[in-house]
């Protein structure tokens, strides 16, 4: 099998390095427009060959986008063009806009959206890491627009890279997301930025921060050219979270200023809750 990965960051470049490890394919071929991305890749081992996208898409049996998702809505309708047996999927963070845009193509079954639930703040072949998508989940959005041919790669590459499988349509994937990521990433830019201008007056608060913070905040250093057409591609939902978002903290905000510290007490013991929720998921006991 040849396998083709558009986009040499930390996903596609961890993609290659399991995909090599396991000797998944004979032959992965990157494609970036990136040359310092491409000389890093292929210093590092994370593809065998780099090449121009016709052409790695023509000699390909499986073609991976790890692009982000404005760029993934603009070259997919062009590589499913080229397309002939090849499966396709991609891996960005938003669904509904790109499958939308390619509802109609010729070629449409040989798409399989997708959606792997991993990754950190870095970016770039040098964050490229190995174990990056063991035993975290993969999203598989619109199943039954996929050819039976095509989903059985896919669902494949996914299970070689140790990733548990969740099916649900474009639409929910938008949705649930926008809540469980999304909004993360949000929090920590806003939180990033409040405390860069305080910096300005209090030197110190930087010394001073905790492991707490760090965690909270860790996500602010995510890439923009990756995180604004998220944004964009979601903003109905998005925006959604982010009123919720902002009434939860109004209210913390109107209770502390009251000392109203029940209140406060209440909020917290409710916020709490989260933890066994997320300690009560099937993927956790496994």
């Amino acid at each position: 099998m040849t396998i083709t990965i558009i986009g040499l960051g930390l996903i596609g470049g961890s993609i290659g390095l399991e995909l090599k490890t396991k000797r998944f394919a004979e032959r992965i071929i990157g494609v970036d427009k990136n040359p310092e991305h491409c000389r890093v890749a292929l210093e590092r081992g994370l593809v065998d060959e780099i090449h121009k996208l016709v052409y790695a898409v023509q000699q390909s049996d499986l073609i991976i986008l790890a692009i982000p998702v404005d760029a993934i809505k603009t070259q997919l309708p062009f590589i499913l063009d080229y397309v002939t047996h090849q499966a396709v999927t991609d891996m960005g963070s938003t669904k509904l806009s790109i499958t939308e845009h390619v509802k109609d193509h010729p070629k449409r079954s040989n798409f399989v959206p997708s959606h792997p639930m991993a990754g950190t703040e870095f970016s770039g072949p040098e964050a490229a890491v190995p174990g990056l998508f063991n035993k975290k989940v993969a999203i598989i959005c619109d199943m039954a627009k996929s050819n039976q041919k095509s989903l059985e790669a896919i669902t494949n590459l996914y299970m070689a890279l140790n990733m548990r499988l969740i099916f649900m349509s474009s639409v929910e994937h938008d949705l649930h997301t926008a809540y469980v990521s999304h909004i993360s990433h949000i929090t920590s830019f806003a939180l990033a930025l409040t405390v860069l201008e305080k910096e300005h007056n209090e030197k110190n608060i930087l010394n001073l921060a905790s492991g707490g913070f760090e965690s909270t905040v860790r996500l602010a250093a995510s890439s923009a050219e990756m995180w604004v057409p998220v944004f964009d591609q979601n903003r109905d939902h998005v925006v959604e979270v982010m009123e919720t978002y902002i009434e939860k903290m109004t209210k913390f905000k109107e209770y502390i200023q009251a000392g109203d510290t029940r209140k406060v007490h209440d909020l917290i013991k409710k916020a709490n809750k989260i933890q066994k929720t997320l300690n009560s998921s099937p993927w956790k006991q496994q």
